[in-house]
């Protein structure tokens, strides 16, 4: 290497202490040391913001190293570039003789190159009388060789930040959006809360945010977004399970059921598809007891035939007993019969009935089932067996045209007696390879 003695620049260029020290850098340089000059770069270009140098002086040094012949920079090479202004011009697309001097001077600051100025201020080599080169006059490369582990190491610092920067905006995009739908679905269900003052301190959160984003400005803000989170998830929660008293454990109602539970019900509603993929509730065969309805029995024990009166309809037997909501099938169960319910639940996983009731209004909303429909399945079905009939209707919303209106013709038949939610839970656990008996 052509380090062997420090050089000062020519002309009116003073000598600065930072020129100095790079070139005793440069001599400290192992001559088994080396590195590819193009990876070299890349690690410069990331680590660009750190060293404060321009895009413009990297293409400068971009177009110096293009006129090193060989691929590596190597500690037992020398490391002199010498071409002309007008030649480094042609390999800067042009750019102006006085940007050139700015840049290379800025490269020089920086500690990135070195001067070896020629007596006379011009780049040149001698060859010796086989072309060797004896002695070159230009930019030496070498401080870039002995800074290459710096270099390498800020370019990791730079990426890594980048990358906790991208991960802390992505977070924060994902906590103010579930915000806003959370916000908005409790206006449009019309749900008691202070909604106003959660909307007033995520506005503020969100003004917060600054045009240029570190990960220093970013994080407390996300912390405080994820806390609005966390408290509006809570209001949600109570919310829902209270605006229901059938769902309180500590009532009896949800407990009433048919006195023959085991008895097969007329009507029960089971999935069939249609040949253009649709869904509709296809009635059983008629049970024994559907038909004997309308007869009665005669004091002498003689079984007499009465036809059903005119425009009248035939009720289920359940019907007439005033049964209230029929007792929840296992959760265990459910999930084995109804999985992708369970993405849906709080931090997508659904651990207990309170878990499936908040994934099932999610649910609600997404297939357009109106708060009134759900809510009349909740009075008349209970708020689990309700959240469950959600959970069947999202695993067969493929083959349903309106998870609505259907929800709807199952509150009604179970107002009359004529739905029992075993059939169609039991049909989703043998599809989902479930056991297909009941447990608990």
């Amino acid at each position: 290497m052509e380090t062997d003695g420090i050089t000062t620049p020519f002309g009116r260029r003073a000598m600065t202490l930072g020129m100095l020290a790079s070139q005793a850098m440069a001599k400290t340089v192992s001559p088994e040391a080396s590195v590819d000059k193009w990876k070299l770069y890349r690690w410069l270009c990331e680590a660009r913001p750190k060293l404060g140098i321009s895009d413009r002086a990297l293409s400068v040094l971009n177009a110096l190293l293009s006129f090193y012949p060989k691929t590596e920079l190597a500690g037992n090479e020398g490391l002199v570039v010498f071409p002309s202004n007008a030649q480094l011009s042609l390999r800067t697309h042009g750019m102006a003789e006085t940007t050139l001097r700015r840049h290379l001077a800025a490269l020089v600051e920086t500690g990135l190159l070195t001067r070896r100025d020629s007596p006379n201020g011009k780049r040149y080599v001698r060859r010796d009388q086989q072309g060797t080169i004896g002695e070159a006059f230009g930019f030496s490369l070498a401080p870039l060789l002995a800074r290459a582990g710096e270099i390498e190491s800020l370019a990791a610092e730079v990426t890594a930040e980048r990358l906790l920067l991208q991960r802390l905006r992505e977070r924060v995009t994902l906590v103010r959006r579930d915000i806003a739908k959370l916000i908005e679905a409790a206006l449009e269900d019309g749900l008691a809360g202070d909604w106003m003052r959660y909307e007033a301190e995520y506005r503020q959160q969100v003004a917060a945010l600054p045009r240029v984003a570190t990960p220093e400005t970013l994080a407390p803000i996300l912390a405080a977004l994820e806390a609005l989170r966390v408290e509006i998830l809570k209001c949600l929660e109570q919310k829902i399970i209270l605006q229901n008293p059938a769902g309180n454990a500590g009532h009896t109602e949800r407990h009433k059921q048919n006195s023959e539970p085991d008895s097969p019900s007329d009507f029960e509603p089971r999935f069939e598809t249609k040949q253009g993929g649709e869904a509709e509730i296809q009635p059983e065969a008629s049970t024994v007891q559907d038909r004997i309805t309308g007869m009665t029995m005669t004091d002498s024990d003689e079984v007499k035939s009465e036809p059903p009166a005119a425009g009248s309809r035939r009720r289920h037997p359940a019907a007439t007993e005033g049964a209230g909501p029929q007792k929840p099938y296992p959760l265990g169960l459910v999930l084995q019969a109804c999985p992708e319910i369970i993405p849906f639940g709080p931090g997508g996983t659904v651990s207990s009935w309170r878990d499936l009731m908040t994934a099932a209004v999610v649910v609600r909303s997404m297939l357009a089932v109106s708060p009134s429909a759900y809510e009349d399945a909740c009075t008349v079905l209970g708020p689990e067996n309700a959240a469950t009939v959600i959970a069947c209707i999202l695993e067969r919303s493929g083959h349903i045209n309106s998870a609505g209106g259907y929800l709807r013709e199952l509150t009604r038949k179970a107002e009359r007696g004529e739905f029992s939610l075993g059939p169609m839970l039991m049909a989703l656990a043998r599809a989902n390879g479930a056991p297909s008996k009941r447990t608990g």
